[in-house]
């Protein structure tokens, strides 16, 4: 599992197995985002069965798809409130985790400005200078 750092509690990967799911919860996540929407891709492990082994292991396990480079405001909203209301680490995970880093970017749960957010993703290894003016002030 390739996990980037973003914040202190805030942590998006490539697509994650149900396997990774106890090993997670032991590294002290407790909430998982899933942001691809099944059947994306052949082998791809369907939500369902990554929420089963998240509930096995003991956390929280929401999924909020968006593809095709849309991030619908009721997305962006559900993240938010996701991240607002989780406890502990969370790991929001995608194809790449490009999706992920930018509807947590979109969400801004902690009201930063676009400069520090986009900071924050560089750092965590993805590019998202190109969606300035869509993050806003």
């Amino acid at each position: 599992m390739k996990l980037a750092n973003v914040t202190e509690t805030f942590f998006v990967a490539p697509q994650v197995r149900p396997q990774d799911m106890r090993a997670l919860a032991d590294a002290g996540y407790r909430t998982v985002i899933c942001n691809r929407p099944d059947g994306e891709e052949p082998g791809q492990p369907t939500a369902a069965a990554i929420r089963e082994a998240a509930d096995a292991a003991g956390m929280a396990f929401h999924h909020i798809p968006v593809w095709g480079g849309a991030f619908p405001p009721d997305a962006v909203e559900a993240f938010n409130r996701v991240r607002g209301e989780a406890n502990g680490k969370v790991l929001a995970y995608c194809r790449t985790g490009t999706r992920s880093i930018m509807l947590d970017a979109l969400a801004n749960t902690d009201r930063s400005s676009a400069d520090v957010r986009i900071e924050r993703a560089r750092q965590a290894g993805y590019d998202l200078s190109a969606m300035r003016e869509r993050l806003g002030e």
